[in-house]
């Protein structure tokens, strides 16, 4: 979404913006925004052929909000990381007794 709010934009050029997503899973998540009209896909009839998507009025109503999540996200990484290796350590499984006798 944050990749699209800026105007349309190619898939190729969409795949460079979202570091480690991957050329399935970026076309299941488009085609999901584009089912609930979040979206809009258009294809040019040219050689070769051009697609691009762009945000609908529905899809760019959410730019604030996801804004505002971006920036709590950042805002609290080092939280969030902490809390998950509390987590993790509160959480791992006993060591097997045999792990210990090597």
């Amino acid at each position: 979404m944050v990749a699209l709010r800026d105007g349309s934009v190619r898939f190729s050029e969409l795949r460079r913006r979202v570091e480690g997503i991957s050329q399935k899973m970026l076309t299941q998540t488009l085609r999901g925004l584009e089912r609930d009209g979040i979206v809009r896909r258009t294809v040019y009839p040219e050689v070769p052929v051009r697609v691009e998507y762009t945000l609908t009025e529905a899809g760019r109503t959410l730019c604030e909000p996801l804004s505002a999540l971006e920036e709590w996200s950042i805002a609290h990484l080092g939280d969030v990381s902490a809390a998950q290796e509390s987590y993790d350590r509160a959480h791992r499984p006993p060591a097997d007794s045999t792990d210990r006798d090597k």
